[in-house]
């Protein structure tokens, strides 16, 4: 892995690192219909809106959820080859072949 990846990828990992951001992650990935409303979201934590709308906003910024706004509501998203590009990490390659 490239020296510039594992920087990119790093911070990926950083704002998976928060229990927070990790359930958040997760719950709007197993949603029904693959998205989340912020509404369905906030009351799963004990945690205020805003604070909230902060750790949404880290995993956005590092490229795994994506939001829409419709009306009042933003309804978030995973971002499927995010997801898959950090599942791939952990995937035994097969050796190359040497002619």
């Amino acid at each position: 892995m490239p020296e510039s990846e594992a920087v990119e990828l790093a911070k990926v990992f950083k704002a998976l690192a928060d229990p927070v951001r990790l359930r958040l992650l997760n719950l709007i990935a197993a949603h029904p219909g693959g998205e989340a409303c912020v509404c369905d979201l906030t009351d799963s934590f004990e945690l205020t809106a805003p604070t909230i709308s902060h750790h949404l906003k880290v995993l956005r910024q590092s490229g795994l959820i994506d939001g829409e706004r419709r009306g009042t509501w933003v309804y978030y998203r995973a971002v499927p080859e995010a997801l898959s590009r950090l599942s791939g990490l952990f995937t035994p390659q097969a050796p190359a072949t040497v002619c």
